[in-house]
């Protein structure tokens, strides 16, 4: 088995310099689209140019080296692309950038890349990137595949803040330890549960609240998930997330066993019976009693014990008793 040779991650500040993509087919183009993304200096050498590629550069996107490559165009490149389909040509280019010690990337020719244009799961300014070292390109396609799913676009809001707010959690939080904590709470509390209700002005009043006061304790939340089944795999990815990250888990008795699996080991169990599910009312103070026990609590209903306008009555009370609360709908059964 011959050895892959580890790749060295990196991220390029590319803003504002010069980077040549030799090729003007679609490969071309999508290369281009997503170094204009970055704010690249983008320059196109080829002899015919998409119409996409032709619209940019009637739009002074870009810079365009009309007919086959010449090593000129290399002047002042940070790095390059080579995205034609003549292995030849993309060969010379290569090494022409290695004589000027140039990065160049040949798309889908790891032997004569010196670096590999990553697959990424985008929550900008938040980028996550995953490769194979160019040798199984379909398998970290997959391996983002499953990412995007676990990581929602929430995540890009959530970083935005984070990076808007670092002067003033630095100076609220100056021991290293302490920041790091304060950042999980960041992640996991509040402020990350607004923003996936929607409520952006609220996350952030939240985030202030807490740097204003930065040794108050922590909101407790309760995620209400509704389940039509009682398959796992009927659980969304939201309905995953909030059994992983709660510290208890009240289960309606209807669910049985197969649900509650999917939670940390380590949270408590506590059941909810039937004479709690009968109305609104005493289903919120069974819920509320959980509290301030656990922080974080995951309750799972199965759908036709409460109607829309039960459920909301659930979360009013719940709300208005000091606890977050957010509802999570389970995905319903395929039918047969």
């Amino acid at each position: 088995m011959r050895r892959i040779a580890p790749l060295y991650p990196l991220f390029a500040d590319l803003t504002g310099r010069r980077v040549l993509v030799v090729g003007g087919g679609v490969v071309a183009e999508r290369k281009v689209r997503s170094l204009m993304d970055c704010g690249a200096t983008v320059h196109v050498g080829a002899p015919a140019l998409t119409p996409l590629l032709k619209a940019w550069l009637n739009e002074g996107r870009l810079t365009h080296y009309d007919g086959a490559f010449r090593e000129s165009w290399l002047a002042g490149v940070w790095l390059v692309i080579a995205a034609t389909d003549v292995r030849s040509v993309n060969m010379r280019v290569k090494h022409a950038a290695d004589a000027r010690r140039i990065l160049a990337n040949v798309v889908d020719d790891p032997e004569l890349s010196s670096f590999q244009v990553p697959s990424i799961v985008d929550r900008a300014p938040l980028t996550i990137a995953i490769s194979s070292a160019g040798v199984a390109p379909v398998l970290a396609r997959r391996v983002r595949e499953r990412l995007e799913g676990l990581f929602d676009h929430t995540l890009a809001q959530l970083t935005q803040l984070a990076g808007d707010y670092r002067p003033a959690i630095r100076q609220a939080h100056p021991d290293a330890r302490d920041r790091c904590r304060f950042y999980d709470w960041l992640l996991d509390g509040p402020v990350m549960a607004h923003l996936r209700n929607g409520s952006t002005r609220l996350a952030e009043q939240t985030l202030r609240d807490k740097l204003d006061a930065p040794h108050q304790g922590n909101a407790a939340l309760l995620t209400l998930i509704t389940a039509r089944s009682d398959d796992p795999g009927f659980l969304t990815l939201r309905g995953l997330r909030a059994l992983n990250e709660a510290d208890a888990v009240a289960t309606d008795s209807r669910l049985g066993e197969r649900m509650v699996s999917m939670a940390r080991r380590d949270a408590d169990r506590h059941a909810l019976l039937p004479e709690h599910l009968a109305h609104p009312d005493r289903c919120a103070n069974a819920l509320l009693a959980l509290f301030p026990t656990y922080q974080r609590v995951t309750a799972l209903i199965a759908a036709d014990d409460l109607d829309e306008t039960g459920l909301r009555e659930v979360t009013d009370i719940i709300q208005r008793g000091g606890v977050l609360c957010s509802v999570v709908p389970g995905a319903p059964p395929t039918p047969a």
